[in-house]
């Protein structure tokens, strides 16, 4: 048999061949994408909010579907009927019968293809805007009118933005099928161009008149709604409609319209009568005015009436701005307290606000962080986070500040021990919450540890302790076995020496089970692991707990949330509970005017992106979540049932969110006033404290928030709002508050760090069963006088930092290699001014070394002092009696208090002697520390740094002694 022959032979078996390997493949590819689908249904199913996600999967289908159509549809049948009343013996140039002969073969393919492939990319889009569509069909009003056009704020926020959306979509549908009926009409004949002459036949011409009508008449509607969108666009002046968009830019864009339909009807006509001067000239007319009633007329307007005279003519729109963004906003309600603070430090001056002093947080949790890993760490496989929480929990009967953090496990700490079964079997979850004191520390600068140890003890009583959802928790872990298995979780070291260890078993339901070969297939392709499907200890008793972040979890059910970026924990009815902020927000708020929340929230403790879509101009704490440290459970309680944005995602998940009425007295102790809630509500005060019109527009009185102080000198990074107990004017009694400063806004390059704005939360819900404080979310604003130079966070750090007394203090804790580390500088209204707090922390350069307070820097109007605990500093500071205990007021380290500096001049006092000894038996018990922990870790170069480090201390101190 010849070879030509063989050849269409073997050409035969390889197309099978070819078909099999494409269906495996696509088979393939296909349960991997079931595998995702029927992975998010069990853990849905398994949390208890199935209906999220097939609510959003519908949501989504139904819109692809309706997005597909609706321009899949329309496409084709423009096509068709151009295809269909094409003329048959039409003449066609050379070049023209080219293009046929290469389309033909593929006009079937490309009339029904191009359609599909658009209708395809316009379901995709449409369905992306299911949480529009859904918001759209549950609206609920406001219940507020906007001042306008008189329309319920509810018409800005849901219904607008769907219709020139929907508008939107429309006018593509209609301009790509205008398009491809010219391209087919031309490519068969029915529109040709002959030198000069456009001959068009008449199907053509109708098909095209009436496409275009339908485009231009679209676009009449769009127009119209555009006018509404007027008080929700941002101006150079403000947000909503100015002088000019009232005067002008409506009304002209009300013409506009009207303009555009009287051109869509004469394409109609043209359709009918076969002329096209008429639609031709009308659509030149359209153009025409657009540029002159749309642009020109109000840049008249703006320029030779408004600019003359604006602020008289822009008054009564600056107020509407003025307005209705402090009510987007939520501070309309807030209390401006004229503030005339002392400046002169006397004797018994906190003796009325004892209480706030002795809440005075000194352990920064910024700062301690290393402390906490140092102390509270024990084995390698555990860690805490960098930045600490705060948190308050009554004990004794009185409220206590508290610095908190979880021991998560931390599976890099394995080292050569991370394998598999390690990483996902044993070591499991984290143990424990660990407490400080926020207003005590230890002789050595210590924290004071309030709940700590393994296991866990303290004063919080018991609870769960064991950690398996956590910031920082494993990709996966798989729990749970059969009663009589031996357990193989670690649950915590124990023994004197911490060599042996405690095993456990997962009792929750924390995830979807492995009780079958099909999910454990499924999860294995999820994970790419083939250890999940082949290992003997995947029983069918296992659970596999995944998504384990709390901020993750609640936003995978709560979809239509944005969430704060401060997530803390806190001991909760007997169990950790992590506690979330969800807020719903808006941009389309008439008049309000708009931020960027991710710049407003931006501070040295939080980062902004390098670039920020995400403008927003109303506001609400609508949420409070929790997540059981334990098990993973997330539950929703609606805190502000008023909002109308979250009383629209109740209809559309009715089954999510629990009342508030169900929040126990406890988780009520617990939850707070957001911070970045309070960071965007400081950014908006800044200029809107401002409540006139006439003084707004001149910016008479604009205020910033001040640079942290304890950054570099180059960081443009704002001051963090701070949690404290305090006692504001006007409040009977200390609560647990969110604070913030103002400073004047700079002009130019200079600003005047003087204070003229103290801005204070009432942050405490109380601790009643289902019933918020009264207080609660109450802001009040202490407004300095122009004349009253109150010096700001920033000045009051330069003369820490220039002081000689200071200096020459810190250049003794510097010696011996030692890093001095600035605290948060606290800001706080006490002895009818404002006091400000700095402690100061020393720590050595070892490797397992942390930071120590060791001494407190306060100043109190010019006059300032430093000493080795906050109580004795405040003694100094205040005559020698400030008249009010601190929270360290135990702490005796022997130090002999010295004088303030009065006005800030100065003198070249020496420090006392027993401060000097102080410092170094400070650093003597840092170096013994770090050389019994190196001695613990077998670290045997850093244990011979220690002793010599402490051998070299005690010389000093000898000497020091000496010259005594």
């Amino acid at each position: 048999m010849s070879a030509q022959s063989q050849e269409p032979r073997i050409q035969r078996r390889r197309a099978p061949i070819a078909i099999t390997i494409g269906v495996v493949a696509a088979l393939v590819v296909a349960f991997f994408a079931f595998a995702g689908i029927y992975a998010d249904v069990l853990w849905y199913d398994q949390l208890g909010f199935l209906s999220v996600l097939t609510t959003e999967w519908i949501a989504r289908i139904v819109l692809f579907l309706i997005g597909f159509v609706a321009m899949a549809l329309p496409v084709w049948g423009s096509i068709q009927i151009a295809y269909r009343s094409r003329p048959v013996y039409a003449k066609l140039n050379s070049q023209l019968d080219r293009y046929q002969e290469v389309f033909e073969p593929l006009r079937r393919l490309a009339m029904y293809g191009v359609p599909v492939v658009l209708g395809i990319f316009a379901g995709v889009s449409a369905s992306t805007r299911w949480e529009g569509t859904l918001a759209w069909l549950n609206r609920t009003p406001f219940g507020t009118t906007d001042p306008q056009f008189g329309f319920d704020v509810g018409f800005y926020v849901f219904e607008l933005p769907f219709y020139r959306s929907v508008v939107g979509f429309a006018s593509a549908v209609v301009l790509l099928s205008l398009l491809l009926v010219i391209a087919t009409n031309y490519l068969y004949g029915a529109l040709r161009v002959s030198g000069r002459e456009v001959v068009i036949s008449k199907s053509a011409r109708i098909q095209i008149a009436v496409t275009a009508g339908i485009y231009l008449l679209l676009q009449a509607v769009s127009i119209w709604l555009d006018q509404y969108a007027t008080v929700t666009e941002t101006g150079s002046l403000i947000t909503g409609a100015s002088y000019t968009d009232v005067n002008a830019t409506i009304p002209g864009r009300g013409i506009l319209a009207a303009i555009a339909a009287v051109v869509a009807v004469l394409f109609f006509i043209t359709a009918m009568i076969g002329r096209w001067r008429l639609p031709l000239v009308g659509t030149a007319l359209l153009v025409v005015s657009s540029l002159l009633i749309g642009s020109l007329y109000p840049w008249v307007v703006q320029r030779f009436q408004v600019d003359p005279s604006a602020r008289s003519l822009e008054e009564p729109y600056i107020q509407r701005n003025i307005d209705l963004t402090r009510d987007a906003y939520g501070i309309a309600e807030v209390e401006e307290i004229p503030f005339e603070a002392k400046t002169d430090a006397e004797q018994g001056a906190l003796r009325e606000d004892a209480a706030t002093t002795a809440s005075i947080r000194l352990m920064d949790p910024l700062v301690i962080g290393p402390a906490f890993q140092q102390l509270e760490q024990f084995r390698q496989y555990y860690q805490f986070p960098s930045a600490l929480d705060v948190d308050r929990y009554e004990i004794d009967g009185a409220s206590q500040d508290t610095v908190v953090a979880v021991r998560d496990v931390d599976l890099s700490g394995l080292g050569d021990a991370e394998t598999w079964f390690n990483s996902h079997l044993v070591y499991t979850h984290g143990y424990g919450l660990v407490a400080a004191a926020g207003n005590q520390r230890s002789v050595d600068g210590q924290p004071v540890f309030l709940q700590s140890g393994i296991p866990s003890s303290g004063v919080l009583g018991d609870f769960q302790p064991r950690v398996y959802f956590g910031e920082s928790s494993p990709q996966y872990s798989i729990v749970g076995a059969p009663k009589d298995a031996k357990p193989i979780e670690l649950d915590y070291p124990s023994g004197s020496e911490g060599a042996d260890q405690t095993q456990t078993t997962f009792e929750g339901d924390g995830g979807p089970k492995l009780d079958n070969a099909f999910t454990k297939l499924v999860y294995a392709l999820k994970f790419q692991s083939e250890q999940i499907f082949l290992s003997d200890q995947v029983t069918t008793d296992s659970q596999i707990l995944y998504d384990r972040d709390p901020v993750q979890r609640v936003q995978k059910v709560a979809p239509y949330l944005t969430l704060d970026t401060d997530t803390y924990p806190s001991v909760v009815d007997g169990k950790i509970v992590w506690i979330v902020d969800g807020y719903t927000l808006s941009d389309q708020y008439p008049y309000s005017n708009k931020v960027s929340m991710s710049e407003a929230i931006a501070d040295s403790e939080t980062q902004a992106p390098a670039l920020a879509f995400d403008e927003v101009n109303y506001i609400r704490n609508s949420v409070k979540a929790t997540v059981d440290a334990y098990d993973g459970t997330v539950t929703l309680y609606a805190w502000d049932e008023k909002d109308p944005i979250l009383q629209t995602w109740q209809k559309v998940f009715p089954t999510t969110l629990e009342p508030m009425s169900e929040m126990s007295g406890d988780l009520m102790s617990h939850v707070r006033y957001p911070s970045d809630l309070f960071k965007v509500q400081r950014e908006v005060l800044g200029r809107y404290h401002v409540t006139d019109a006439i003084p707004f527009y001149s910016r008479e009185d604009a205020w910033t928030t001040p640079k942290d102080p304890t950054a570099d000198a180059a960081s443009q990074l704002l001051q963090p709002p701070y949690y404290l107990t305090m006692q504001m004017p006007g409040q009977d009694e200390p609560s647990y508050s969110l604070y913030s400063t103002f400073i004047p806004e700079a002009r130019g390059e200079q600003s005047r760090n003087v204070l003229r704005g103290y801005l204070a939360v009432d942050a405490d819900a109380g601790a009643t069963d289902g019933e918020r404080a009264d207080g609660y979310g109450k802001l009040r604003l202490l407004t300095l006088p122009e004349d009253d130079n109150v010096p700001g966070p920033g000045q009051v750090q330069a003369k820490f930092n220039s002081d000689p007394t200071v200096s020459q203090s810190l250049n003794l804790l510097k010696q011996g290699q030692s890093n001095v580390i600035n605290g948060n500088l606290l800001t706080v209204p006490v002895g009818g001014g404002l006091l400000y707090v700095q402690p100061v922390y020393v720590e050595s350069t070892g490797s397992t070394s942390y930071p120590l307070l060791q001494k407190v820097l306060v100043a109190f109007g010019d006059q300032i002092a430093f000493q080795d605990t906050l109580d004795l500093a405040l003694d100094v500071l205040f005559g020698g009696d400030s008249g009010a205990d601190a929270g360290d007021n135990e702490v005796d380290p022997g130090a002999t208090p010295t004088p303030p500096e009065e006005g800030g001049d100065g003198g070249e006092t020496p420090v006392a002697p027993s401060d000097e000894v102080q410092a170094l038996l400070n650093e003597a018990s840092v170096a013994l520390k770090n050389k019994q922990a190196a001695l613990a870790e077998g670290d045997w170069a850093a244990y011979g740094a220690a002793d010599a480090k402490l051998a070299q201390i005690i010389a000093q101190l000898l000497e020091a002694t000496k010259e005594e």
